[in-house]
């Protein structure tokens, strides 16, 4: 038997022709574009490229995207100066702030530094403690961060809508990725285990669950003899490694290709998650001018 492989690109680009959908009608309606702004501190390569996809992809489904560029000796007061201008921007509904900074900035300060209502990432610590008690809909709702959302939607676009009473494990708990999954999971009812590179027996962990997701950031940590039969399984893991010939590959967390001969159905990286991340991104940000449209009445 070989695993499905979801297509995380082809559920991404459904999802973005539902989001131009939405943005096209919020221009007629209201006369206004939903509008993303993201600031770059500093010339990080695999950054410019995260912001440069999230850019054509903004641009694709009719959404304004704005790019700020500082450079990487911008002090902390100047990248906060310039999120608390964006804040008071009516016209700019989202506001990400790429990460890594560099470590003469206070991460946690900048992020509480953005408002909450325009937090695309979902960082905020207001946005994590309404996550945190479930408070996910509705005017008021949390924003979700972008890569626990797509992993749901790619779980249930796999197994369908109710994952109620499935056995999920998440290996990973960064507040990125593997708490707000979590989080997420529980309030659809699955069973959910918090693991980590760090767990005692963590094959035993693996052979228990219905769902695996790895977001440890440990190449090839996950592998075939580790995963039962029909479990689907969830890269996130995103890890450049170098090739014999000198060429560099991007790999994930499992191993794909002993993992596809056990599993019911995997993500490929690149391909499946990562695609799913840049359309809630999109999301949010639709999600954001909406509620400000509703707020402002």
């Amino acid at each position: 038997m070989t695993a499905q492989i979801i297509d995380g690109k082809q559920i991404a680009a459904e999802l973005r022709l539902e989001i131009a959908k939405q943005v096209s009608e919020i221009k007629q309606q209201h006369k206004i574009t939903p509008s993303l702004a993201v600031i770059l501190v500093g010339n990080d390569p695999a950054s410019e490229v995260y912001v440069s996809n999230k850019e054509k992809a903004a641009h694709a489904v009719g959404m304004n995207s704005l790019q700020f560029k500082m450079p990487a000796d911008a002090s902390e007061e100047d990248l906060i100066a310039k999120i608390e201008e964006l804040n008071s921007d009516k016209k700019i509904h989202g506001i990400l702030v790429q990460l890594p900074l560099p470590k003469h900035i206070d991460t946690k300060k900048v992020i509480r530094t953005i408002n909450p209502d325009k937090d695309v990432d979902g960082f905020h610590v207001i946005n994590v403690g309404k996550l945190s008690v479930g408070e996910i809909d509705g005017k008021e709702g949390a924003l979700i961060p972008c890569t626990p959302k797509g992993c749901v939607h790619l779980i249930k676009a796999t197994l369908g809508n109710n994952i109620a009473g499935l056995k999920a494990l998440v290996i990973g708990s960064s507040n990125i990725v593997g708490r707000p999954l979590a989080r997420l999971l529980m309030l659809e009812s699955c069973t959910v285990t918090i693991a980590n590179r760090s767990t005692k027996d963590l094959k035993a962990e693996c052979l228990q669950s219905d769902i695996v997701i790895a977001a440890a950031g440990v190449v090839g940590l996950v592998k075939g003899d580790m995963v039962k039969k029909d479990a689907i399984v969830i890269d996130v893991g995103i890890n450049r490694i170098t090739l014999t010939d000198g060429k560099t590959k991007l790999v994930g967390d499992v191993d794909f290709d002993s993992v596809k001969n056990v599993a019911k159905a995997v993500t490929p990286v690149p391909g499946g998650v990562g695609p799913m991340t840049i359309a809630y991104l999109l999301k949010n940000t639709v999600d954001c001018c909406n509620k400000a449209i509703a707020n402002s009445k």
